[in-house]
């Protein structure tokens, strides 16, 4: 092979991977968005709480022990978002949609409508722009630990 066309070989396998995003993501719908993981209690009771703004491509994924009815609120958090409740098989168990930020003392709960072992926040709006439905998958990144009962 010529010299040059292995030089431009390896320059745009260089060029092309400087975009690549290290570390966890889930992907719906095709979809790719990198998340930060939410994996211990402290975590995710903290959550997006006090973020003015979540990249287009950005979520934050939330891993629990045990699969069992989820509820989700918006204490402090000043974003809207998309709460997406998965089981243990990674399908979609329900959404709350354009959920708003809270800024009461007493802010509003948002369960799941059933057993979850997964939620994933996302920009509000993201949802209906996926057209998701009941029953969807998600896929995971190698790097996201294994949770719960598989």
């Amino acid at each position: 092979m010529p010299r040059q066309v292995l030089l431009a070989l390896a320059l745009s396998v260089a060029v092309g991977s400087c975009g690549a995003q290290p570390g966890p993501w889930v992907e719906l719908k095709g979809q790719r968005f990198h998340v930060e993981l939410a994996d211990t209690e402290p975590a995710r009771q903290r959550g997006l709480m006090q973020r003015e703004a979540l990249g287009s491509d950005r979520g934050m994924l939330f891993l629990f022990e045990r699969e069992a009815p989820q509820a989700f609120w918006m204490k402090n958090t000043l974003i809207p978002l998309d709460i997406l409740y998965f089981d243990r098989e990674r399908r979609l168990v329900s959404v709350s949609r354009d959920v708003p930020p809270c800024k009461s003392a007493l802010c509003p709960s948002y369960p799941s409508a059933g057993p979850a072992l997964y939620v994933l926040e996302l920009n509000a709006g993201v949802a209906a722009d996926l057209g998701v439905a009941r029953g969807d998958t998600i896929e995971f990144s190698p790097d996201v630990p294994q949770t719960g009962s598989r």
